[in-house]
């Protein structure tokens, strides 16, 4: 793209976060959209200012056209760019009311449909277009609000973008639930209404997912609803301020947008203290930064006038085809040569520059290179060496592409020159493993549409020497089956050991190759095509009709798939609403992980055969037995394993918990009855029975406590039991149904409290846990 001088092209846009943020102003007025069609034309140094007048019917905006002639410098003077550009935007909708001779978008045939289909499936009247005042109850306002917004959840849905927690998958939420709720509540639509907006040609997952999401957040606005009225109806008539930590509470809880909690108060009369949320906001923001990394100062980016100056220079961009160039020995080991390169540029400051001293951060460009710029999700490691007199290591810290120069990131371990030579050696064990990740994510994403279907497309991936991530659309999680299909087919790839042919060719040629995989990017012309099994030149003379993975792509790959080994994947889960991501590893982990899951299979059928057998045994047995079960279940969930094993090891294991739960019950309640029937001996017709018995379980004194009060209704019951090694005191208690004689929670309450500990419970009965040096207090010091 570096040599394109005029580019037009029509995007689609969603403006609904961040600086540019239309969300508040949709419906309010007829000309604002969350999403719209940006029309756009640019020039890189060719047509620059050309003055025309569109007269409009009324002052609107409906293109922006933007001169870049300057750059401003840190003193602010500003300085001429190499090259003029201009970059313009214009919005299809507005372009349209222009054209068609409207005074509103929504009177266009882009909205019109749509009006009427809302009209018809709420109880509102028919959309009249008014604004401001005039728009009584605001109906109107709510029509333009479904409209925009239901074009915006089918697109950004179509396009693999669904309502989240983070990110745009967050603000998406934000559109499909301010949609609700004026659906609901001013268009009195009924549920479904939002998704029945869908067009009938759409496919029927997006009609599921805002269904799914209508129902979930109804209930959520049914409660904040109900949340606000509690809340005012608390409030002093006169006070104007709604509580900011309550409308951070629905915020961050319910997940109401902030506009929206906005909107709903200011029909009551209400506001938010804008201070008081601005400090919760922050709090929150400081507690989410924190868990992410800080990319640090980058000194590889280069500027534009340093990417000019290497272009007027006649610097040549960076050859980084030496990235390709390895080999397999005759030991089946890979072989990388050294690269021997010559220093073009060094950038430092900000400014090219012709030399840089020891200690000093800089960029450096070469005429070659075998190091891999970061892309295409493959990461990377290296160490550039400097010949000199005597052999001097300078790290490289990140490779960049910037502008068809290659930027590499150096601390200078001694003053470098521009024109001094160097020599390039990779961090082998680390590239390889890179190389083998690389490669079976193509396995992987072969698998994966070859058994579940084209429908199956990727949302990313990024591989290290260390594990793969693979990011794919998909309804909803893999069963176990479908894992282990995945697996198998991965693993009979590897075990062929394959043959990986890469080839450079016409983009036009590439994607004429049946069964291509493509992702939504720009690809170079020519691109490197990759491919298992199948010569790159079979698929493009279609002389072969066997399946095969074949991708373009510009990373580093093995020569045949037998150097992966063994293939496992360690992770599967949605990670939105259909989108699945994969953790996959390789060698000898998978070997360590096959392994692992095994040894806990064993373990699992070992405890089995004890909680089949655990209604034999006494209480402390099956406790301890139930305990074993869940520190196994911890386990499995966090160790990595097969995800097939994972998954059927879970459901096992919560049958087997479940079955240990049933059994401790039963004998909590054989016990609790044996020590009820002794009680009820000794305190028959009591009425007020309190008694110390032995046992460890809260539950078991509870139980025991129940079976007493039953056998003697009109007795107010408290039992305790002190435990010997922890020194804690439990407590139990029932008083009858409307005694007169005070409530069960007061009763533990005040026992406990004497005790230095607490209770809780209801009138009728409670529980709790106090101290038992509180009994018996230590002998007073000597006088």
């Amino acid at each position: 793209m570096v040599s394109y001088r005029r580019v037009v092209n029509s995007q689609k846009c969603v403006r609904a976060g961040g600086k540019h943020n239309d969300l508040e102003d949709v419906g309010k007025d007829v000309y604002h959209h969350t999403f719209f069609e940006m029309l756009g034309n640019w020039s890189f140094g060719d047509y620059f200012k050309v003055w025309s007048i569109i007269k409009n019917p009324d002052v609107v905006e409906i293109w922006n056209l933007v001169f870049m002639q300057y750059n401003r410098e840190v003193n602010g003077s500003l300085r001429p760019l190499p090259q003029c550009s201009v970059d313009t935007g214009m919005g299809l909708e507005r372009l349209v009311t222009v054209l068609q001779g409207k005074r509103s978008n929504y009177d266009t045939d882009l909205f019109t449909p749509l009006l009427s289909a809302i009209h018809q499936c709420s109880k509102a009247p028919a959309y009249q277009g008014r604004t401001g005042e005039a728009d009584v109850g605001q109906v109107d306002m709510a029509y333009r609000v479904l409209a925009d917004h239901i074009r915006t959840l089918c697109v950004c849905i179509a396009d693999g973008v669904y309502p989240g927690m983070t990110g745009a998958e967050l603000v998406l939420r934000r559109i499909l639930r301010r949609a609700v709720r004026f659906s609901t509540e001013v268009l009195q639509a009924p549920e479904g209404a939002l998704a029945s907006l869908v067009p009938t040609v759409a496919h029927i997952l997006i009609m599921d997912l805002i269904n799914q999401n209508e129902v979930k957040f109804l209930s959520s606005l049914k409660q904040g609803r109900r949340v606000i009225d509690r809340t005012l109806s608390n409030m002093d008539k006169d006070t104007a301020v709604f509580p900011a930590l309550v409308a951070w509470s629905l915020h961050r809880n319910l997940g109401f947008p902030l506009d929206l909690i906005d909107l709903m108060l200011e029909e009551k009369g209400k506001m938010v203290d804008k201070k008081d949320m601005t400090v919760l906001e922050d709090e929150y923001e400081k507690l989410r930064f924190q868990s992410e990394e800080d990319d640090g100062n980058r000194v590889d980016q280069l500027d534009l006038h340093s990417l000019a100056e290497l272009q007027s220079q006649g610097v040549p961009h960076t050859d980084d085809s030496q990235k390709y160039c390895y080999s397999l020995g005759s030991d089946g080991q890979y072989v990388f040569q050294p690269c021997r390169a010559s220093v073009l540029a060094l950038y430092c400051d900000g400014a090219l520059v012709s030399e840089v001293n020891e200690g000093q951060c800089c960029g450096v460009i070469l005429d070659q290179t075998s190091f891999y710029a970061e892309q295409g999700g493959q990461a990377t490691r290296f160490t550039i060496v400097v010949m000199l007199l005597q052999d001097v290591l300078f790290p490289v810290k990140s490779v960049r592409l910037a502008g068809g120069y290659v930027v590499h990131q150096v601390t200078a371990g001694e003053t470098l020159r521009t024109g001094d030579q160097v020599e390039l050696h990779l961090d082998e064990a680390n590239r390889l493993g890179c190389m083998v990740k690389h490669t079976t994510t193509h396995l992987l994403n072969f698998a994966l549409r070859e058994l579940l279907g084209p429908a199956v497309n990727q949302r990313g991936s990024h591989c290290t020497a260390s594990r793969l991530r693979f990011d794919f659309s998909i309804k909803g999680s893999l069963s176990v089956s479908e894992l282990q299909q995945v697996e198998e087919l991965v693993q009979h790839i590897i075990r062929q050991n394959a043959e990986v042919y890469m080839e450079e060719v016409l983009l036009s040629k590439a994607k004429q190759i049946t069964g291509l995989r493509t992702i939504d990017e720009v690809y170079p012309d020519p691109v490197r095509v990759v491919s298992v099994a199948v010569p790159v030149s079979d698929l493009l003379n279609s002389k072969t009709s066997k399946q095969a993975s074949v991708e373009l792509c510009c990373g580093t790959h093995l020569l045949r798939t037998g150097a992966i080994g063994d293939f496992v994947i360690v992770s599967e889960r949605q990670m939105v609403k259909g989108i699945s991501r994969i953790l996959a590893v390789t060698g000898d982990e998978a070997k360590k992980a096959r392994e692992t899951g095994q040894a806990m299979q064993e373990e699992l059928e070992s405890l089995a055969v004890q909680v089949e057998a655990a209604s034999s045994l006494s209480m402390p047995a099956a406790q301890m037995l139930s305990k074993e079960v869940g520190l196994l279940m911890n386990a499995v969930d966090i160790t990595p394993i097969p995800q097939w094993q994972r998954r059927e090891l879970q459901t096992r294991l919560k049958a087997m918990q479940k079955t240990s739960n049933t059994t401790i019950r039963k004998l909590e309640i054989k016990e609790a009855a044996l020590k009820a029937k002794e009680l009820l001996v000794k305190h028959s017709n009591k009425p007020v029975v309190v008694d110390l018995i032995q046992t460890d379980s809260i539950s078991v004194l509870m139980k025991t406590v129940l079976q007493l009060s039953k056998s003697t209704p009109d007795s107010m019951v408290m039992l305790l039991s002190h435990l010997q090694l922890s020194g804690k005191v439990l407590c139990a208690c029932q008083v009858p149904k409307g005694s007169a004689s005070g409530s069960a929670i007061k009763w533990a309450h005040s026992v406990c409290a004497r005790l230095g500990g607490n209770a809780d419970g209801s009138t009728d009965v409670a529980k709790g846990v106090g101290n038992g040096a509180w009994i018996y207090p230590s002998p007073p010091p000597d006088p």
